[in-house]
């Protein structure tokens, strides 16, 4: 296990929030350990997730694991967002210890109830089927050109002849 990247996670914890705006959500509770998961989905044409935001009441490797989430499923479509897999998150954080081994699969039961609301919500006519929009092509970056490199100082003349 990568620990200075667990560490980072939970102190970070990047898409702890929740999102007011959000097109879909989903919440899973862990009888195991009393644990609370809830994903936000933000969906934009194309199907892509352009927002995914979470909320628990997990301890640090349940804070992680959805920062992972987060960090993996942004910028995915919905189908690939489903496909997720525990072995991707775990590949994440270089392994989780072997008590911990079962955080990876809540969360993915999380984003699946949020996924499973989205695909209700385009069912019932509630929300866009953003699967059936064409994906917004991605505004063009600026591109800073790079300063000049300096030629190298040398001890050659150069002659240069004005007409």
């Amino acid at each position: 296990m990568d620990f200075p990247k667990f560490q980072r996670l939970v102190e970070e914890r990047r898409g702890f929030r929740t999102m007011d705006d959000a097109t879909a959500s989903g919440e899973y509770f862990s009888d195991s350990c009393g644990d609370m998961y809830n994903f936000f989905l933000k969906v934009a044409p194309g199907a892509k997730i352009e927002d995914i935001t979470y909320f628990t009441t997990g301890c640090g490797f349940g804070t992680a694991t959805c920062s992972l989430v987060v960090d993996l499923v942004r910028g995915r479509t919905i189908e690939e967002a489903a496909a997720l897999t525990t072995e991707e998150i775990e590949a994440a954080l270089d392994g989780y210890p072997e008590k911990k081994k079962d955080y990876p699969q809540r969360a993915i039961e999380a984003l699946h109830v949020a996924i499973a609301d989205y695909r209700a919500k385009v069912a019932a006519g509630a929300i866009p089927d953003y699967a059936a929009m064409p994906a917004q092509p991605r505004a063009p970056r600026d591109v800073v050109a790079a300063a000049p490199t300096a030629a190298p100082i040398s001890d050659e003349k150069v002659l240069i002849r004005l007409h």
